[in-house]
């Protein structure tokens, strides 16, 4: 049996059993000359060396091989090791337990932790996130896969939010059985296999079928309107699937887009994607609807908004994300333009199209509203 020390997001417990498929006695401890801070600009904790300090935790005094092997592999891609150190027990007394130190230098220092505060902005997305971890155990998890899985923890929590539901069956807890998933491919994007059954209109259960399905987080869609000049801002960008298809035209036009990024709101994330791109500050928000564009093989799920926002002459610029190699050009379009586009089948993405559908029904109503609001 090992003893271990844990500090930071570990003292979640929810967290702790999804790691460790259990949880363990423990009890009240501190680590003496040493503090918890957050990782700076990072979502976990980091521990430093503080003569007179004491670093607030859990002292776990009998975990197996296979504890200690699991926490290995959770702390492993954060650049952490266990050290010996000695601890000071709530209760009394004194013992000796491994800690996950960082390796020098690895991380700097923020603002000091906050368990509170970390399970309430974080605690359910991270604890979804490491479920997706241990699913796959013990197959190695590259450090790039973090940001891309802690979309998908993101997405998942979205997902599990019970929506209208007036046409479709009523889902029983045993209606999908799954025998056994794979993933053969994972990097920013995943692809999984699964080995399932589900329960027939019938009420009889499938035969075992394997369906394979592209592992991408939820995202956002936004075309900027101006009411008063009656015109839109659509953008203009390379895209791999289009080429890949072997498109003779893989630059697209489409509406402003992106992912939703970990502890994000969809509003937030159309923001944020309407400054990167086109360096736009939007006006209102109005939803066009929330959707899976193709959910026969993707996991994908959009959120598709209008934004009532000020467009004059000069906004249609050169614009993208360094960070992400864009290179994004905008086209400023009267609506009639934006119509005949569509007419004549330049339009070929999926969310520009919808939202032309929904701005061509709702336009008159939106011109009405900004004229008497002298918007």
């Amino acid at each position: 049996m090992t003893p271990l020390f844990i500090y930071g997001t570990l003292c979640h417990l929810p967290l702790l059993q999804t790691v460790l498929g259990r949880l363990p006695a423990s009890q009240a401890a501190v680590l003496p000359d040493y503090a918890v801070y957050w990782a700076e600009g990072h979502d976990f904790p980091l521990i430093t060396n503080e003569p007179g300090a004491q670093a607030q935790g859990l002292l776990l005094p009998d975990l197996t091989a296979q504890d200690m092997a699991r926490l290995d592999f959770y702390e492993g891609p954060f650049g952490y090791a266990t050290q010996w150190c000695s601890l000071a027990l709530a209760q009394g007394g004194v013992a000796r337990a491994q800690v996950y130190m960082p390796a020098p230098g690895l991380w700097q220092a923020g603002a000091v932790w906050n368990l509170k505060e970390w399970a309430a902005r974080c605690g359910d997305t991270i604890v979804a996130t490491a479920g997706d971890v241990f699913a796959f155990y013990p197959k190695p998890i590259a450090a790039s896969r973090r940001d891309p899985m802690l979309v998908r923890g993101s997405s998942r929590l979205r997902a599990a939010q019970a929506g209208p539901n007036q046409t479709r069956r009523a889902v029983a807890s045993d209606d999908v059985v799954v025998q056994s998933c794979t993933q053969p491919y994972a990097n920013f994007f995943a692809v999984e296999e699964y080995d399932l059954s589900f329960r027939r209109f019938d009420g009889a259960r499938s035969p075992v079928i394997k369906r394979a399905t592209f592992i991408s987080g939820d995202a956002v869609t936004v075309l900027p309107y101006d009411p008063v000049r009656d015109r839109v801002l659509i953008i203009e960008q390379f895209r791999t699937g289009p080429f890949a298809r072997g498109d003779v035209q893989p630059w697209q036009l489409e509406a402003i887009a992106g992912r939703i990024d970990p502890y994000e709101s969809p509003e937030a994330a159309a923001r944020r994607e309407a400054s990167e791109e086109a360096g736009l500050t939007l006006g209102p928000l109005l939803q066009i609807g929330a959707y899976y564009p193709s959910p026969g093989a993707k996991t994908e799920y959009l959120y598709s908004y209008i934004a009532l926002t000020d467009l004059p002459d000069d906004v249609a610029i050169l614009g993208g994300e360094d960070s992400e190699a864009e290179d994004i050009k905008g086209h400023l379009l009267s609506f009639d333009a934006f119509a005949a586009l569509v007419a004549r089948g330049e339009a070929t993405t999926a969310p520009l199209l919808v939202s032309y559908y929904w701005l061509e029904r709702e336009r008159p109503r939106l011109r009405a509203e900004a004229a008497a609001t002298g918007m």
